[in-house]
């Protein structure tokens, strides 16, 4: 039995055979390296072959985007194997970009362009001077054949054309800011012109160094000068200047056009001042005041300067 046993035991037993170890791998890697080989041959024949009209399109596009030609492919060589090019009719240009230029160049560059945006800027205020000194000629021409020669005085600053009338005695009373008939008269001479023009209108007040009466109808010469402005921009919309173009304000006695010292401050500082604004740039505006000319007539002191009061 025991015997039995132990040949029961050996009779159990799995019979392990060898593994069989294949000898032809080494094909499978020797055929992956003659197909990359094949396929790097197929692409070098495929890169030697040069479209020739392709080709000129490129050169055509490179000379058209960069700078100076250079030839990059002389004409057919004396060897006819030479180039596979060789029956191109030209040399083939291909542009580089230029070198850059020199700081001196580039400093007589921007010499030569703000030379020429002064001239620009000195031409525009030129004309734009004219048409204002035309304005005043026309002004100063409508006032004479009114019979008030000299009753304005005129002046070209960088704001424009400013037309300088003397309040008191000859638009308003002392005191007053109703019309005067010679300040009517004055307004129906310069309205036709003023409303031909298409500038803008700025009416300013001015008083003089003189306070207001005491209980008066005025608490300050601020709401006097400001009400006589007023006063003028209500007259001229009504002869026919456009109403969008005019605009009033007061300035009191804060923008004296002489000095307090001056023997005809009271009268000519007491004024009403009219101003054809520019529409020049503000470049060409800060010329126009060397354009104009230096020597100013100046108007005859009124009789009333005597007054006390505004």
């Amino acid at each position: 039995m025991s015997s039995g046993g132990h040949g029961g035991r050996r009779r159990g037993k799995k019979h392990e055979e060898e593994e069989h170890e294949n000898h032809e791998r080494w094909l499978v890697s020797y055929a992956d390296m003659m197909t990359l080989l094949l396929v790097l041959f197929v692409v070098l024949f495929a890169m030697s072959q040069v479209d020739k009209e392709k080709f000129a399109a490129l050169a055509s596009g490179l000379s058209e985007a960069f700078g100076a030609p250079v030839s990059a492919l002389s004409s057919a060589g004396t060897n006819s194997d030479a180039s596979v090019l060789d029956s191109l009719d030209a040399a083939v240009d291909v542009q580089i970009p230029p070198a850059p230029a020199a700081e001196s160049d580039v400093d007589a560059a921007a010499a030569q362009a703000a030379a020429e945006e002064a001239a620009r800027v000195a031409a525009e205020a030129r004309a734009e001077y004219d048409e204002l000194a035309a304005a005043r000629d026309a002004i100063d021409a409508a006032l004479a054949a009114a019979g008030h020669a000299g009753a304005a005085r005129f002046e070209i600053d960088e704001r424009g054309l400013v037309v300088h009338i003397v309040s008191d005695p000859v638009l308003f009373g002392p005191e007053e800011a109703t019309l005067q008939p010679a300040g009517r008269t004055i307004l129906d001479a310069v309205a036709p012109t003023l409303a031909a023009l298409p500038n803008r209108l700025a009416v300013e007040g001015h008083a003089n160094s003189l306070p207001v009466t005491a209980g008066g109808p005025w608490p300050s010469n601020w709401e006097l000068s400001a009400y006589r402005a007023t006063t003028v921009v209500r007259y001229l919309a009504a002869e026919g200047v456009p109403q969008d173009r005019l605009s009033g304000t007061g300035y009191s006695d804060t923008r004296p056009v002489v000095p307090a010292s001056d023997p005809n401050a009271l009268s000519l500082n007491r004024r009403v001042d009219i101003v054809v604004l520019s529409d020049a740039s503000a470049e060409a505006a800060e010329l126009l005041p060397g354009l104009d000319a230096p020597a100013q007539t100046a108007p005859a002191a009124p009789a009333a300067q005597e007054g006390t009061h505004e």
